[in-house]
């Protein structure tokens, strides 16, 4: 079962509840899919014992051989490339590697180029199976990279994503695939509207979901009357606590100081097996 975590905002305790629900497993692989600020390390703490640079492709103009027909402009889903007259224009922060452009040139007036995208770590912590994706600095194409995570992922093995925040691209590439996804939330004005931003992305890629509420004793309560209206499952409610907010502070995870949450993630990582089975 592959168990995506994601929330529409940034600061709702996403990689909290994912690295928690990590924790209260006996075995589980554990991906970080937020590679442009990954920081479930900093509270699992792995052994990082392999690490693997990441290449990106990019297309390069052999001038002497282009006709500027314009195809792999045409074909570029990214408009990365734009011809002009006797002039090809490449935008680099746009293109997605997607081969096209090199592969479709009638004239081959188009070779890669090789770029470091990113990294892959993997490493260990008890038995669970870390592995985190790290973006290169000044690279801004983010779900090449995840699909690169993603490929770690081993089949019959129960599996946890941590997604980037948000409803763009990283998130759906994260996300997609996944068996269920659990949204995490907070009962703010802001937190109703992301999450149904994102409620709306899990139900165009037809991925069952609950919620999760987080610091659910502060702000109202239009999230929990929202979840109620449309029937979507609230699955945990975690309080606003000085305590756990020092656990947080120090790195610390508070399945492994506090047995009754232990309790609480095992049996929602249950819930949500028992959902995937329906």
């Amino acid at each position: 079962m592959i168990v995506s975590v994601a929330s529409g905002k940034g600061g709702t305790g996403k990689t909290t509840v994912a690295v928690n629900l990590a924790l209260s497993q006996d075995k589980v692989q554990f991906l970080d899919c937020d590679v442009e600020a990954p920081n479930a390390s900093i509270f699992l703490k792995p052994l990082i014992q392999e690490k693997k640079i990441v290449p990106f492709f990019i297309p390069r103009l052999i001038k002497e051989k282009c006709n500027f027909c314009k195809l792999c402009s045409k074909v570029c889903e990214w408009n990365a490339i734009a011809v002009i007259k006797d002039k090809w224009l490449f935008f680099p922060e746009l293109c997605h590697s997607c081969s096209a452009c090199w592969t479709l040139c009638p004239q081959n007036a188009l070779e890669k180029e090789e770029k470091e995208l990113g990294v892959i770590e993997k490493g260990k912590v008890g038995k669970i199976e870390f592995i985190h994706g790290k973006l290169t600095i000044g690279q801004t194409v983010a779900p090449p990279l995840i699909k690169q995570v993603k490929k770690e992922i081993r089949k019959g093995e129960d599996v946890i994503i941590d997604v980037a925040p948000g409803t763009s691209c990283p998130m759906v590439e994260a996300v997609k695939g996944t068996d269920f996804c659990l949204l995490v939330t907070e009962p703010t004005p802001f937190g109703l509207n992301d999450l149904t931003l994102a409620i709306g992305v899990v139900k165009e890629l037809n991925i069952p979901f609950g919620v999760v509420i987080n610091r659910f004793d502060v702000g109202d309560k239009k999230v929990e009357n929202f979840c109620e209206k449309n029937n979507i499952p609230i699955l945990l409610k975690i309080p606003l606590e000085e305590r756990i907010a020092k656990y947080y502070s120090k790195g610390e995870v508070l399945v492994a100081k506090d047995e009754k949450w232990r309790e609480k993630f095992k049996q929602l990582f249950q819930k949500i097996k028992e959902k995937v089975k329906k």
